[in-house]
């Protein structure tokens, strides 16, 4: 009896709920934040050392890259127009991740979904506008989800690495743009640069209310607001987080895992999609190969930034939209090469990515741990 006693009261102190840790989900806020930020800076402090060893002042690039991005009305503007497939390309990163998949196919995604909504907008022409648009997006959404479902498929039923699969079906769905841009959709018109025929301009999305940006941001924002609500808020966003992060206990559970991988793959490649119809509605008019401008490879970085964090894709996207958009400007006044901004992003990209190393293991993020 004596023994029973004091194991009884283990138990039942075992049993009892934890308090919760009242600091414990702000550090974890802190963290999320702070880390990312930290290799944002750790990025910009070796691009200025990259800058100077080719000769150039790191100070005026860095002037001129705010300049070029976010100093004036009409930089805003550009600077916005460039995020706003970087918003659907990283959801196409990050919904997947949340079931613990690293997909980085957007890319294609994006370039098929619009080849699919040029098509479509070509061939509705003569209906309601309003009507074409909707054809228009449901077609490059669909396209864009199925290609990425095929991903997770591959990998599901066939154990093939969704990083690995994702890439080298980009090169294939580059690929096929190519060949129908180039063939069987050209436009016969269209000589020096192939292109499907015009959607026309009646049929060309607009802008956004009090702004000379496209509806394509507007798509993002509000699918990022929709991905974060279910994430976050429905039981099927929790179980898609449980399959992300144990896929061993879903299976126990009786989750169903495979169909929460295959949902999170199609909404990422709808999202991707969606982006390429909005390109095409709303800037070029029709398919081409200004398409293939590396918005898929960009939103990945958008998407690690952001943690796979779907209300906080829209301000990095906006961070990497004006760094994108100050490109010009650094050829003009620095003669340094246009591309000069991705060296900027591969490194950014580099110290994110050793950044993830340090989650859980700094110590003024652990106070409530040791309490």
């Amino acid at each position: 009896m004596t023994i029973a006693t004091p194991v009884t009261v283990s138990a039942a102190a075992a049993a009892a709920p934890t308090p919760p840790d009242a600091g414990g989900s702000w550090r974890a806020t802190s963290e999320a934040i702070a880390l990312p930020l930290a290799a944002l800076a750790l990025a910009l402090l070796l691009f200025g050392v990259f800058i100077a060893a080719i000769g150039k002042d790191p100070f005026e690039v860095f002037r001129l890259i705010y300049k070029g991005g976010f100093s004036t009305a009409f930089a805003w503007q550009n600077t916005l127009q460039r995020a706003a497939p970087l918003v659907l390309t990283a959801l196409c990163v990050a919904l997947p991740a949340q079931a613990g998949l690293i997909v980085i196919g957007g890319e294609g995604a994006l370039v098929l979904g619009a080849l699919a909504a040029a098509f479509v907008g070509q061939l509705l022409d003569g209906l309601s506008p309003l009507v074409v648009q909707m054809g228009m997006a449901l077609a490059g959404s669909v396209t864009g989800g199925l290609w990425i479902t095929g991903c997770g498929a591959l990998r599901q039923f066939r154990g093939v690495n969704e990083t690995i699969s994702s890439l080298l079906l980009t090169y294939i769905a580059i690929a096929l743009f190519n060949h129908f841009v180039e063939g069987p959709l050209r436009d016969p018109a269209s000589l020096n640069k192939p292109s499907t025929l015009p959607i026309g301009e009646h049929n060309m999305v607009g802008a956004l209310p009090g702004l000379d940006v496209h509806w394509g941001l507007g798509y993002g924002i509000v699918f990022c607001i929709l991905a974060f609500v279910v994430v976050r808020a429905t039981t099927h966003g929790f179980a898609l987080r449980v399959v992300g992060g144990n896929v061993r206990a879903a299976r126990l559970v009786g989750l169903p895992v495979n169909r929460l991988v295959l949902a999170a793959c199609f909404l990422g490649g709808a999202a991707a999609g969606l982006a390429g119809m909005a390109e095409v509605a709303a800037v070029h008019g029709t398919a081409n190969a200004s398409l293939i401008a590396g918005y898929g490879y960009a939103g990945i970085l958008v998407a690690f930034i952001a943690r796979h964090n779907p209300l906080a894709i829209v301000p990095v996207a906006i961070l990497l939209g004006g760094i994108n958009a100050s490109g010009g400007m650094l050829q003009r006044r620095m003669e340094l090469p246009d591309a000069t901004v991705l060296v900027l992003q591969g490194i950014a990209f580099m110290t994110i990515l050793a950044s993830e190393a340090w989650y859980g293991r700094l110590r003024i993020f652990q106070a409530g741990e040791r309490a």
